[in-house]
């Protein structure tokens, strides 16, 4: 037993996850180590610290050489470990602005923005996460510049759709369905009804000269019922509306849409051009009422 004791000396094999990872000497202090260095981290928005396995102990007697390796066993027990990391968004109007590392923080933002920002549904978040890199938080003073440049930005948002709204009602109706949109700007070159030398017939819509390429809107949400080359009116869309009100847009250098096809008021439909029978680049816009045509002046460009 003597020569024992001289040679060998009493030690603990630690197992972590089922690896020997190494011997300590006095299994308490290493507990106090494991608590301190890994379940008590510092690092900010740490939320819980969860060991997948405790650390296994084996005492065992060693040869008296051997040394201690604690901070190996800290180590793997540090990548044994779940760590859950919390952090607080703040939304506006239901939108992500920004986030921050705590809930005072967020606090203290609202209530700065609420008092000049009554109306506006401004709300916290909290969220959790293990992956700390998608951690991306502000500070307070950021924060709240970053809320009130989103909140301006809103404001503006609804004005512009205030006052598009306007727009729009401001706009005629045939048979019920709103012309929210003229398809182009431009110089009225030939009206409606007018003969011409190049025309068998008097015109049957309004011509807007502009330049080649120039986006081409539809007036109103219907379906593409025609897209293709159609003699003297050269790549022509057709668009039907409802309530028998078509709209025609001829000579166009480009086609967007196809045959079938959905189109929302103001979309874009095809583009300016000079194709068919035509002296320069314009658009050539008709509507038609239960297949009558029908001078576009009396609904658009006034």
């Amino acid at each position: 037993m003597t020569i024992v004791l001289i040679k060998y000396k009493p030690m603990y094999q630690v197992i972590v996850s089922g690896t020997e990872v190494g011997y300590i000497q006095n299994k308490e202090a290493l507990q106090e180590m494991v608590k301190e260095s890994v379940l008590e981290q510092g690092e900010k928005n740490i939320d819980t610290i969860d060991l997948k396995t405790n650390p296994e102990y084996e005492l065992k007697l060693v040869d008296k050489s051997l040394e201690t390796k604690e901070q190996e066993v800290i180590t793997a027990v540090k990548q044994d470990v779940t760590i859950t990391y919390k952090y607080y968004e703040i939304a506006v109007n239901n939108e992500v602005v920004d986030s921050v590392d705590t809930i005072e923080e967020a606090e203290e933002v609202i209530h700065q923005v609420k008092e000049k920002n009554q109306e506006l549904d401004l709300s916290i978040v909290e969220k959790y996460t293990e992956n700390k890199e998608e951690i991306q938080t502000t500070n307070l003073e950021v924060a709240k510049n970053d809320i009130q440049a989103k909140i301006t930005q809103k404001i503006e948002e609804k004005q512009k759709q205030e006052k598009e709204q306007e727009r729009i009602n401001s706009m005629p109706e045939i048979n019920g369905i709103k012309l929210a949109y003229t398809p182009v700007s431009g110089i009225l070159s030939s009206r409606y009804g007018v003969s011409s030398r190049i025309r068998r017939s008097n015109h049957t819509g309004l011509d807007i000269a502009t330049a080649t390429g120039t986006p081409i809107k539809v007036v109103a949400s219907g379906t593409v019922t025609h897209a293709s080359y159609q003699g003297s009116y050269g790549n022509l869309v057709k668009v039907s509306h409802g309530n028998g009100l078509e709209t025609w847009y001829a000579h166009t250098s480009k086609m967007y849409v196809s045959v079938g096809q959905k189109v929302e008021a103001g979309q874009v439909i095809a583009a300016v051009g000079s194709t068919g029978n035509s002296t320069g680049a314009h658009l050539h816009l008709e509507i038609r009422i239960n297949g009558q045509h029908v001078n576009p002046q009396n609904y658009l460009y006034k």
